[in-house]
């Protein structure tokens, strides 16, 4: 992806190296738990309602990290631009996120988290946090390099943001008290893959800005393809649960994101009531 020496956010808030909470328990098992039931998305509530207190390991930036920092916050300044232009089409006003770059653990409005469950948004206070670590586990343990694969998990969260904006995370809120845990599974993998179309709108964009270079939507659709339920469920038990599914499969995240890098708009991406997932 072209981004050096182009616009970065103002909008991203460096909390690296302040103390926070950390995860009661642990291990790796533990880890990967967290990740299959909260990787990339939508509200984390209920995983960091079992937080504890503790202190972070003091930080220091390494220059990966500060040429991390640099792409993730031009990537985001990038979504301000695509967001606001499609809002205005559809005469809306598009509210810009924040970005909080954290290590370790961190507080939200939504509670406390740790880099454990991956990169996630916080509908109570429109922000994205992203412990930078995390590209190194998405080029190693997810087999997903690349700095569009970063670029496509970005995307991904600004477009829960864009729920949260129409009025979708709202309404699921409100489903989560009426359903049972696998009814609201159903849900919670619609708007997961909403969020990839979304995130397929914003790459279609990009490339129309000429950003994209070879390769580049290659890498975002593998990182789709990596961190769908059924991989992530083979990975940590052997084994796959449907009913537990809480992004969507594989494929199906790739095939979400490839659409809404076709179209690139919102008018195609109905993830609720489509019978085609």
């Amino acid at each position: 992806m072209k981004w050096r020496g182009r616009r970065a956010s103002a909008n991203v808030e460096d909390r690296r190296g302040m103390s926070g909470p950390v995860i009661a328990g642990g291990g790796i098992g533990g880890i990967i738990l967290v990740l299959i039931i909260t990787f990339l998305g939508g509200d984390p509530s209920e995983i960091m309602n079992n937080m504890q207190s503790g202190t972070n390991e003091p930080y220091v930036e390494t220059e990966e990290d500060k040429e991390l920092a640099e792409f993730v916050s031009v990537v985001l300044g990038d979504t301000e631009t695509v967001w606001h232009e499609i809002f205005q089409e559809e005469g809306k006003e598009y509210r810009d996120p924040t970005l909080v770059l954290f290590s370790g653990s961190v507080q939200t409005a939504c509670g406390g988290a740790t880099a454990a469950v991956g990169p996630f948004y916080c509908p109570g206070d429109e922000k994205l946090y992203i412990d930078l670590s995390f590209y190194k586990e998405l080029q190693n343990r997810f087999h997903a390099p690349g700095d569009f694969a970063m670029a496509y998990v970005v995307a991904h969260e600004v477009g829960h943001h864009v729920q949260t904006q129409l009025g979708i995370s709202k309404q699921m809120a409100d489903l989560r008290q009426r359903l049972s845990e696998k009814e609201y599974n159903k849900y919670q993998v619609r708007m997961e893959l909403q969020a990839d179309y979304l995130a397929g709108v914003w790459a279609n964009h990009a490339q129309g800005m000429g950003l994209l270079e070879e390769g580049d939507l290659e890498e975002a659709l593998n990182a789709a393809f990596q961190i769908g339920d059924d991989t992530l469920q083979k990975e940590a038990q052997g084994y796959v649960v449907p009913d537990s599914f809480t992004h969507g499969t594989s494929e199906q995240r790739k095939k979400w994101f490839y659409r809404g890098f076709q179209y690139g708009d919102l008018e195609h991406g109905d993830t609720f009531n489509t019978k085609d997932l």
